[in-house]
């Protein structure tokens, strides 16, 4: 499936971050690619992250978390509910596929596909989201309503589980059917009804790292390389009329010191890179049950086996100089030459066909094998 009618630079312009945007099926051929019981069985896993939100009347919300028995969904009566099932791209090659479609964002941006399915009625209330999101109306048909722009002030309702918007000032209703896109940018409320009872819609949300989470893990990164020795010196002091005083002049040296040490633009690329591509399940080990060894890396390479990437793994690069610092996983590989050029191919892409290596790229895959970032295509898969 393509975006094939649908111009990114235009979006980008007008829409990104700004206003929420109604797409009308720009696929050349939609085809929802999860049926409901393999989205159910995704939530009876125990790696999974499930939640099952029950709207028993207006202002009575209940919320469940996963993971679920089978026997709990054939226990759910006509009382609107939503099951929402995270990150399923991590576990469905047919749903990672869609992130393709939408690369036109940074890669490093994006977060993962939560898919929910409901019923009649189903929602999970009024709410906003500090990230952008596209909505993708996979099967049957739900009505959202967009409204005003929120932030942390913004009044909640009283409820332990979920955070409601205690006031909706709706401003435009869209009703989508399968194929629709809704972007809403962050901050900006919405509420989403199931028309029916195979509503299945999902959600390409990506992350935008806030103000306190930079400051919070840039400085604790800092903190871990500074010495008890590096401290405040004043020599060549001079007489202050008051001793209680601190002067402007040992206020300035003070502060100078704590932005140089946070200042150096290298070592925040270098931090950056791996703080941004942690998994987000570390849990999950996607590793190999038997080591991949250099036999084998070097073997694929000269049967032509295409290397694919774990559609679970993040990876992303840094420009140092003439080399490039890959990101994968948390882990850091300083690439130079060829070995440089296969690792921007393999950040711009999922199914890549290598060729001949040098020594440095064959260490390379055989490292990223390993970790479960990336396998080689075997006949038949």
């Amino acid at each position: 499936m393509k975006l094939a009618r649908f111009d990114p630079a235009a979006f980008l312009a007008s829409h990104w971050q700004q206003a929420p945007l109604q797409i009308r099926n720009p696929w050349d051929d939609w085809q929802c690619p999860i049926e409901p019981d393999e989205l159910a069985g995704l939530a009876c896993e125990p790696e999974v992250e499930s939640r099952l939100v029950l709207r028993k009347s207006t202002e009575n919300w209940a919320l469940e978390q996963g993971p679920f028995d089978a026997e709990r969904f054939a226990q759910l009566g006509n009382e609107p509910w939503t099951l929402l099932v995270q990150a399923v791209d991590h576990h469905m090659p047919e749903v990672a596929e869609l992130l393709s479609q939408f690369r036109f964002i940074p890669s490093w941006r994006i977060d993962d596909v939560m898919v929910s399915f409901a019923n009649t009625g189903g929602g999970v209330g009024p709410h906003f989201d500090q990230y952008d999101v596209f909505l993708i109306q996979g099967r049957g048909r739900r009505r959202w309503r967009v409204g005003q722009q929120c932030t942390d002030s913004t009044p909640l309702k009283a409820h332990e589980d979920l955070k409601l918007l205690e006031n909706f000032d709706e401003q435009a209703v869209y009703d989508l059917e399968p194929g629709d896109i809704l972007y809403v940018p962050p901050g900006v409320a919405h509420d989403g009804i199931a028309l029916d009872d195979d509503c299945m819609t999902l959600s390409i949300g990506f992350r935008a790292p806030s103000r306190a989470e930079l400051v919070t893990g840039w400085s604790d990164h800092v903190l871990d390389s500074l010495g008890e020795d590096d401290r405040f010196s004043d020599t060549g002091l001079k007489l202050q009329e008051n001793p209680g005083e601190i002067t402007p002049e040992a206020l300035g040296r003070l502060q100078a010191m704590v932005i140089e040490a946070l200042s150096d633009p290298a070592q925040f690329a270098r931090w950056f890179g791996g703080f941004n591509s942690a998994a987000k399940y570390p849990d999950i080990d996607w590793r190999p049950e038997e080591p991949i060894t250099m036999e084998d890396v070097q073997s694929a390479l000269r049967q032509g086996h295409p290397v694919l990437r774990n559609f679970a793994s993040r990876l992303m690069f840094v420009r140092e100089g003439e080399a490039i610092l890959l990101f994968v996983d948390g882990e850091t590989y300083v690439c130079e030459g060829a070995c440089a050029a296969l690792a921007e191919q393999l950040c711009a892409g999922t199914r890549l066909q290598v060729g001949s290596t040098d020594r440095s790229s064959q260490m390379l895959l055989l490292e990223l094998a390993n970790l479960g970032a990336i396998a080689f295509e075997q006949q038949g898969d």
